[in-house]
């Protein structure tokens, strides 16, 4: 009759006498954080709908209301896609400018003697945008005349603020350790700003950036006083002729086109940001 005594032990070699030697069961295996999407279906659905519900809405409005021969003029042969499609023209080239000028800017603001400069760009900076957006507007066109320069000089310097601070702080923000390190490895100033700095300065950048963005697509709105365009002429057209569907579709479609774009903005800050910044699960 055979004995118990010769039988291995369940659960393989060794792993009963190691947790009888301890007193306490061997820990389960861990197993590998699986990363979270960063862009959920609600993230990507949600806004959109609503935009489009609005919009249908607003449609719909229009197709049972009872419209007189200044409204369909105001209207028609293609003046609101027109005006929205300079709206679009002057936010995205004003953003494009701001980004060129801000984010150098911001990033020699944090080298070495310059940055003693700061105070005072930053000086400027706030002047640009407290000063009342079409109260600068109106100096602008003294100065440069009636057109789409004129405006874009105003949006420009209204939104330059928001970029270069963020890209000053975040540069500021990084961790000297971090730095030294990189310097340490015999990394060049340039591959330190660009491998290590930039890449953990692109949330507050960002972020800076979608403030900006959506700074430029409400003060787009002014660029019709000076000649500029955009949705704009559609929201003063209605509000001097007391024709209320007008100012209705110009302000609808400048509100829409604003959440787009915050929309849009919060995708690339999600997209953009690097993965090794993100915290576990």
């Amino acid at each position: 009759m055979r004995t118990s005594e010769g039988r291995r032990p369940e659960g393989g070699p060794g792993v009963r006498e190691e947790a009888g030697r301890d007193g306490e069961e061997a820990p389960p295996p861990v197993r590998p954080a699986v990363a979270p999407a960063r862009v959920t279906w609600q993230k990507l659905t949600l806004l959109p709908l609503l935009l489009i519900a609005v919009l249908l809405a607003t449609w719909l409005w229009f197709e049972q209301a009872d419209l007189d021969a200044l409204t369909r003029n105001a209207l028609s042969d293609g003046r609101v896609s027109k005006a929205l499609w300079q709206h679009i023209e002057l936010t995205l080239i004003s953003t494009f400018f701001v980004l060129i000028i801000a984010i150098p800017l911001g990033i020699l603001l944090t080298r070495g003697q310059v940055s003693r400069a700061t105070p005072v760009v930053m000086t400027l900076a706030n002047i640009g945008q407290a000063t009342p957006a079409i109260g600068l507007l109106a100096l602008l066109v003294i100065w440069l005349g009636i057109g789409r320069r004129a405006a874009l000089i105003g949006i420009i310097a209204y939104a330059v603020l928001p970029v270069l601070s963020n890209t000053i702080a975040g540069l500021r923000a990084n961790d000297p350790a971090l730095l030294e390190a990189a310097r340490g490895i015999g990394m060049s100033p340039v591959g330190v700003l660009t491998r290590v700095e930039l890449p953990l300065a692109v949330p507050l950048i960002l972020a800076g950036v979608r403030t900006a963005l959506v700074l430029n697509v409400g003060t787009a709105t002014l660029a019709t006083f000076g000649g500029g365009g955009g949705l704009g002429v559609l929201i003063t057209t209605g509000i001097t002729s007391q024709r209320m569907p007008v100012l209705v579709v110009g302000s609808v479609l400048t509100v829409a086109l604003a959440l787009l774009v915050d929309w849009l903005a919060s995708l690339a800050e999600l997209l953009l940001r690097p993965r090794g910044l993100e915290a576990g699960p």
